[in-house]
């Protein structure tokens, strides 16, 4: 199962096995990470599961389709280079070891 690292804001860290097949959100949610609200439920329509993804993993990443660009134009403090929405980010193994940090808050 592959390894994902949420970081809240405040530094803490927390290394989950997920799923292959659920979302880098589903992740969080079902493991209790703080700092990811999902409020869509996963429907790409908020900008509440928004992450930063560490700096060596944003070329490995699918690029963002144009519903995920719109939505994340709603995130808190977006950046055009490391902004996802963790909804749109499928598990499969190529991700194993990925690491997102959360932002301050969501809106």
């Amino acid at each position: 199962m592959p390894k994902i690292t949420y970081i809240e804001h405040n530094g803490t860290e927390h290394v989950v096995d997920v799923p292959l097949g659920l979302t880098v959100m589903e992740g969080a949610r079902d493991n209790g990470i703080p700092g990811i609200e999902a409020d869509c439920g996963g429907a790409c329509a908020c900008s509440t599961c928004h992450v930063y993804v560490d700096p060596a993993w944003v070329e490995k990443l699918p690029p963002v389709d144009p519903m995920e660009e719109d939505m994340l134009d709603f995130a808190f403090q977006p950046d055009p280079k490391r902004s996802r929405l963790t909804c749109q980010l499928k598990v499969t193994e190529a991700l194993d070891g990925l690491k997102v940090q959360m932002p301050e808050k969501q809106i």
